[in-house]
């Protein structure tokens, strides 16, 4: 048998509600700003600037060469770098050790952010990751690029909102990557484009030591 509940008298005191939050973990290994991932970044991107300084490409000259076809370096570190690139980063996600962040493909943005780079690249003789390298090793051209980098970061962070609403929706197809485009399952993409690349970088080795 139901038994109805008690009405409440009408001046009964107000009832207390605390809010239960969870405890959040506040140092997750996978979030970007983790004190592992900031060290991680640290020691990479201490390889990273170290192999680029030996491999030469933090010089004016080799950077200049690659443009003007008198020097090959740069197109044999980054043919190199995207096939162990490749390989390692797919390999890892195979085997669950690694995440894939995709950053959405927008194709205006895209093209005018590659042109806008290029041009900076062919102008100013370093990249942004050679142009810290480069300075590192005492080559004090390249602080003009930083400065631009530093005022063009600013400028970008200030208009996002406006190129969010009007530049970066032409073209938007998501999180993309090359093998969704051709339509290929990422096993033979792999096979197939793996060893055109390698084809590529001994070609280059051969005809351009």
């Amino acid at each position: 048998m139901a038994i109805a509940a008690k009405p409440r008298p009408d001046k009964a005191p107000p009832v207390l509600v605390i809010p239960v939050h969870e405890p959040e973990d506040l140092d997750e290994p996978d979030k970007p700003d983790s004190a592992r991932q900031l060290v991680l970044g640290l020691l990479f991107g201490v390889v990273f600037g170290f192999l680029l300084q030996k491999g030469g490409v933090a010089n004016y000259e080799v950077l200049m060469g690659q443009f003007l076809l008198t020097d090959f370096t740069v197109i044999k570190i980054m043919l190199t770098a995207i096939i162990v690139g490749m390989l390692g980063n797919f390999g890892l996600r195979a085997l669950g050790l690694v995440k894939l962040h995709l950053k959405p493909t927008r194709y205006a943005a895209n093209m005018i952010g590659g042109l806008l780079f290029g041009v900076g690249l062919g102008v100013l003789g370093y990249c942004p990751g050679t142009g810290i390298v480069a300075l590192g090793q005492g080559n004090f051209d390249a602080i003009a690029g930083l400065l631009g980098l530093i005022v063009g970061s600013y400028v970008y962070a200030e208009t996002t909102g406006l190129l969010a609403s009007t530049l970066m929706k032409i073209g938007y197809r998501g999180e993309i990557i090359l093998p969704d485009v051709l339509g290929m399952r990422l096993v033979v993409f792999l096979a197939l484009f793996v060893p055109l690349l390698a084809l590529g970088l001994y070609l280059v080795m051969t005809l351009a030591p």
